[in-house]
């Protein structure tokens, strides 16, 4: 499976499970989650290479309290999140 592949999946999966991605060029910000008021917002440097995206949006989904391993549908991004 493609890294690009995989982005798009732990994406979906982040969305399904109530994160609002804005995939945003932050420059020397740093991409991540966060939570603003009740709603958690997952952003993703575009300005990082699809690898470096990856990283930001597992490392995101691995923080998180409501995103597990189990609902991913490839054996790659379960792998990933485990």
């Amino acid at each position: 499976m493609h890294t690009l592949d995989v982005l798009e999946e732990a994406l979906r999966l982040a969305s399904q499970s109530g994160f609002e991605v804005r995939r945003e060029w932050l420059g020397e910000s740093t991409g991540g989650a966060c939570r603003i008021g009740r709603k958690w917002v997952l952003y993703v440097d575009l300005s990082l290479p699809v690898d470096e995206q990856l990283k930001q949006v597992i490392g995101a989904l691995k923080e998180s309290e409501f995103v597990s391993a189990d609902a991913a549908t490839s054996t790659t991004l379960s792998r990933l999140l485990a």
